[in-house]
């Protein structure tokens, strides 16, 4: 299973088009990914970045968590997926975000890409430069989660 570690700063060109960090695109070669999906995130203004096998693996989680025959599980669903397109990845190892989706994310003329271990999140740079977190104020959060046993963060 790939793990995306890294934020790379990357520019969206006239279609909309972003190219691949060649750490990303590692990833995706040692696992012959040709395809993508691409997802609005359910709590910020970023897209994530799965391949197929991880976005399977979510959908199949997902699906084995609701009740299809319960009218706000199906919602929820629906709208879940309603954010999403497939995307592939081109020869040069560039990824065309369709419109309706960079536009959740923001401006995104200059795009911030991040990896999270299973999956990218894909940022307007502006927008991620301001919800970085003060150390101090991670230190604590990691704290109230994690408690004392926190490793190097």
């Amino acid at each position: 299973m790939s793990q995306f570690v890294g934020d790379f700063e990357a520019k969206t060109d006239a279609k909309g088009r972003i190219a691949v960090p060649a750490a990303f695109k590692r990833e995706f070669e040692a696992e012959q990914v040709a395809s993508l999906i691409v997802s609005k995130d359910l709590y910020e203004h970023c897209l994530c970045i799965y391949t197929e096998a991880q976005w399977t693996a979510i959908i199949s989680d997902l699906r084995s968590r609701l009740n299809l025959y319960d009218r706000q599980h199906v919602q929820l669903l629906r709208e879940y997926q309603r954010y999403t397109a497939r995307v592939d990845l081109d020869t040069v190892g560039r990824i065309l975000i369709p419109r309706r989706l960079l536009a959740l994310a923001g401006e995104c003329k200059t795009v911030t890409l991040l990896g999270v271990g299973t999956h990218i999140e894909l940022w307007d740079a502006d927008s991620y430069a301001s919800a970085a977190m003060q150390p101090e104020n991670l230190a604590q959060l990691a704290q109230s989660i994690l408690g004392n046993d926190v490793a190097c963060l």
